[in-house]
């Protein structure tokens, strides 16, 4: 375990409350979400140009067509077309923002750990290192570390480890580790991307 003191500008900001990481939270879970349901409108139905029956003398309610929404099988008139957006958008000074104060909560929570991460692709070398850090049985590990080959090929089969850039970290990775292991490069590399972000956004009061 590297002795790396953590800069307060980062790692140790003032959450009054939780906000922003809300929003960072859940405008990463819409950005992710697939639209796959789709419904066909009248238009798109097969069938019905005829219509079902004359107009008067049956003693019916009149119908032009059988694609009617209102009818079994017709088009559905409010349904989803495949196209909707669910993005939140959010501005990359609140991502930042929001970051800070994730790291923050996790860090107090003593979730952190610092190590000079260094392997050599095989799977058995990083199931080494985390138990040399006795954190092999938390259930979410997060390595966060430069994103090769080699440390690709050395966490890819340990299922409980996910790893990410520095420059690619989100609220939802950070939240929702157990534990997070930041190599000593990638602790300099997000505290220089971080440090500089002005914190005068809305839920940083």
């Amino acid at each position: 375990m590297a002795d790396l003191k953590l800069d307060k500008a980062v790692f140790g900001v003032e959450v009054a409350n939780h906000e922003l990481l809300k929003m960072a939270y859940e405008s990463y879970l819409a950005e992710k979400r697939q639209v796959g349901a789709k419904t066909l409108k009248r238009g798109e139905v097969r069938g019905g140009g005829r219509k079902p029956w004359r107009q008067k003398g049956l003693g019916r309610a009149r119908f032009g067509s059988s694609r009617n929404p209102i009818w079994r099988g017709g088009g559905i008139a409010f349904g989803p077309s495949g196209n909707e957006n669910y993005k939140k958008k959010i501005s990359k000074n609140a991502k930042h923002v929001a970051l800070r104060q994730a790291l923050t909560l996790v860090n107090k929570a003593k979730k952190i750990v610092v190590a000079d991460i260094k392997v050599d692709g095989k799977t058995k070398t990083a199931a080494k290192l985390l138990a040399s850090l006795k954190i092999e049985n938390k259930r979410r590990i997060l390595v966060v570390a430069g994103k090769n080959d080699v440390v690709m090929r050395s966490f890819n089969n340990l299922p409980n480890v996910e790893v990410v850039s520095p420059t690619y970290l989100t609220v939802f990775y950070i939240l929702n580790a157990d534990v997070i292991v930041f190599d000593t490069k990638a602790v300099e590399i997000t505290t220089d991307w971080l440090k500089g972000v002005k914190a005068e956004v809305k839920g940083d009061k």
